[in-house]
Formats: C-alpha cells, sequence, structure tokens
C-alpha cells in the first residue's frame, strides 16, 4: 500500500465526441452560465490538471473552434459512432502517448453542468485518503462519472467495446470502489426538455 503521502499525477478526459440525437443539436455548445456547456468543462478541469484532453467526433470541427487550444489537448476520435467506449479508449491512449503518463485519470462529460473544481478535488482527495483504485460520483442512487481510475485500469478501460462506458469497470470491481457525493449529478442533457429545465 502506497502512503497517504504520495502525490498521485492527475489527467482529466472530456468525452464531447457524441452525436446528441436526441437533443437535434450539438448540447456541447449549448449556451450555460455565459459559456457553453464544453468551455464551463474545460474551465472546470483546468482548476485541477494542465492540459486536460478533449476528445471530439461527432461536430469536430464546431467543438474545436469553440476551445483554447493552448490550454486542452484535442483528440479526435474517428470511432465516434461506435459509442462511448471508443472515445474513453482515444483520450486515454493520448494520454499514455505523453511524458509523464498518469497515475491516474479523471473520466467527465460536458452535459453534466454542476460538474464542479470540489468535486473534482474530492474525488481526488479521497483516492489520497482511500487508497482505492476507483473513485466515482455517487447520485440517484448509482455510482458514475465523473470517475477517477488508476493506473491499474488503464488496460481495462482500453478493452471497454460499443456503447459500454466506465459504469460497466465501477460496477465490476464493488470492493475496488469508494465514492463521493455529487448533488445534481442525475442533471445531464439529453433532451430540450431537460436544457430548459436547467436553464430556467
Amino acid at each position: 500500500m502506497q502512503s497517504s503521502s504520495t502525490i498521485y499525477h492527475t489527467d482529466i478526459i472530456i468525452l464531447a465526441a457524441g452525436a446528441s440525437t436526441r437533443l437535434g443539436r450539438p448540447k456541447q455548445l449549448l449556451p450555460w452560465q455565459g459559456k457553453t456547456l464544453l468551455q464551463h468543462a474545460v474551465e472546470t478541469a483546468l482548476t485541477i490538471t494542465t492540459q486536460p484532453v478533449v476528445v471530439t467526433g461527432c461536430n469536430a470541427d464546431q467543438l474545436a473552434a469553440g476551445i483554447d487550444h493552448t490550454q486542452v489537448h484535442v483528440v479526435f476520435n474517428p470511432e465516434w459512432e461506435q459509442g462511448i467506449a471508443s472515445s474513453i479508449r482515444c483520450g486515454l491512449q493520448a494520454l499514455l502517448n505523453r511524458t509523464p503518463s498518469p497515475d491516474q485519470v479523471i473520466f467527465m462529460v460536458c452535459d453534466q453542468p454542476y460538474v464542479s473544481p470540489g468535486l473534482l478535488l474530492d474525488l481526488i482527495n479521497e483516492r489520497q485518503k482511500s487508497h482505492k483504485s476507483i473513485i466515482a460520483s455517487s447520485y440517484a442512487g448509482t455510482l458514475g462519472i465523473p470517475a477517477l481510475f488508476s493506473a491499474t485500469h488503464f488496460a481495462q478501460l482500453l478493452d471497454l467495446q460499443g456503447d459500454t462506458g466506465a459504469r460497466k469497470i465501477i460496477q465490476g470491481a464493488p470492493e475496488e470502489v469508494a465514492s463521493v457525493p455529487f448533488k445534481g449529478g442525475e442533471l445531464d442533457i439529453d433532451t430540450e426538455m431537460e436544457y430548459n429545465r436547467l436553464i430556467s
């Protein structure tokens, strides 16, 4: 077991490749609090780490035009139509190709508007405290993302297929999981009604 003084190198991957089919327009570009949901996710990630990875797919050019490329590493996922697993693999591989490679990675999306710097810090602090290899967000009776995975799970993440997200790994290793509460985590923007509820 590593001592509590171990400082882990944390990177962040923002999954933003989806087509927003139920919404009918790119939800990553929806305005909220004076910026787009994608810009909000990037700014939140930048409070924790430098050069977070943003994985794009559908509407890649539009998304890339709205963020500062000096602050983030934008990666295009050519297999985005295969589902979220391909974006997890794409983003993680991009991180593993750079130096230093991370000790742990937080995965987040842009359609959970209430993700805050405090939540990301809670994930990191719980990892330091519990030494569990997965720290997930807890909301609406479930565990999900944002979630932190230590390097011991990178091979599993790179093996994910189809529309299976990281939750499969979280559910498959309950003894390795700790959680932190995420108030508002149940709100993600998939439909016009959910977006209207957010902005009202």
